[in-house]
């Protein structure tokens, strides 16, 4: 294939992924855009001049019938009382002037032209159409700011009650491009409250408004780490040795259950000095923190030397392996107990680089971790 052939497939090739994106996009955000005023109208229609809007059960019914009838399946009761709440929860967040009927109407044209003459150098408004374009690529750009999100995400946060948690999880969501099946994964282990624990009152708070932001080793760490996914039983006898291979078997979870900027580099990565060799079980790159971060496996409680290892290991990485312009390594021993003394006496006061973490390998109780939170 000649060079010019080989450009003129990879400008084809990106104008057809750029049109799928703005596509899906499109149809995410017309979607959400859709449902919200549809809850907006039906608040707007319960309210009937009062303050607050009273759940009208006969409405909705009567109102999904004949919906149904007119476009079939989407619009079941349960369906627009979720469009219901999520008006409820989320008017404040946009000013009424973006949700004006007329400028709804010109919504899927305007788009479309948009696309098709994107193209195009020039971007001088000729007639009424550009008029309407620009007014939907306002709206538009606007609501897809504020509601980043699919309709399919949307549903499944308006289950969570708290409103610092549902805050988290959409900003979580938005920033990592979870999928709704990763988002429900990372709630159903309760990343909010396992970030939680590991931070004061005033943290905590923060993650409701900013999400989860990594700019020390602490802030990545969770309390427990949870492999639910490796699909091994608590009671079951297993080794190191097996807990890796399982680890590594679903590395992609794995790296899930991490969180931000982690890259797997290897598994038992051998550091040999005066002779003697040893290994680190898995070794990772944090893009995030720009340091190595070094992960051992350890089935039973932890002991002293467990720590002191991983401190050889981090020393050694410091020293030999990192690059002048990294950060410090950071030495995580992932056990099946953690004991606080021992982390207590082993480690100096001031450290920020070597950390025990339990981990579990079922999900754990929502309603016991949000316990401890209180205390």
């Amino acid at each position: 294939m000649t060079q010019k052939k080989a450009h003129l497939f990879l400008s084809v090739k990106q104008l057809i992924d750029q049109a799928k994106n703005f596509v899906v996009q499109n149809v995410n955000t017309t979607l959400v855009f859709t449902n919200y005023h549809i809850g907006k109208m039906i608040v707007e229609d319960e309210q009937q001049g009062k303050e607050r809007a009273v759940y009208a059960e006969k409405t909705l019914k009567n109102l999904s019938k004949r919906l149904t009838k007119e476009f079939g399946s989407g619009y079941s009761e349960d369906n627009l009382n979720r469009m219901r709440n999520f008006y409820l929860l989320f008017n404040t967040r946009i000013s009424a002037t973006v949700l004006r009927k007329s400028e709804i109407v010109q919504a899927p044209s305007a788009q479309l032209e948009k696309y098709a003459t994107a193209s195009r150098k020039s971007e001088v408004i000729q007639n009424k159409k550009d008029v309407q374009l620009v007014k939907w690529q306002t709206v538009s750009a606007k609501f897809h700011f504020h509601f980043p999100l699919s309709w399919s995400h949307y549903s499944f946060l308006l289950r969570i009650e708290n409103e610092e948690e549902r805050n988290f999880y959409e900003i979580e969501t938005a920033n990592n491009n979870w999928s709704v099946r990763e988002l429900q994964r990372q709630y159903n282990t309760s990343l909010y409250e396992r970030l939680a624990l590991s931070k004061n009152k005033k943290a905590v708070r923060e993650l409701s408004k900013k999400g989860q932001i990594i700019s020390k080793p602490i802030d990545m760490l969770k309390e427990p780490v949870v492999l639910e996914f490796l699909g091994m039983k608590e009671e079951t006898e297993y080794t190191e040795s097996q807990l890796e291979t399982a680890i590594i078997n679903k590395l992609e979870n794995f790296l899930l259950e991490l969180g931000k900027g982690f890259l797997f580099q290897s598994r038992q990565q051998r550091i040999s000095f005066n002779g003697d060799n040893f290994y680190v079980d898995l070794v990772f790159y944090n893009r995030l923190l720009k340091c190595f971060v070094l992960i051992d496996l350890k089935i039973g409680e932890l002991k002293h030397q467990d720590i002191g290892q991983m401190q050889m290991y981090v020393n050694f990485y410091d020293r030999e392996i990192k690059n002048k312009g990294e950060n410090k390594t950071v030495g995580i021993v992932l056990c099946k107990q953690t004991n606080k003394a021992v982390i207590e006496y082993t480690l100096p006061k001031d450290n920020k680089q070597i950390f025990a973490r339990e981990y579990k390998l079922y999900l754990p109780s929502k309603k016991q971790l949000q316990k401890l939170l209180e205390q």
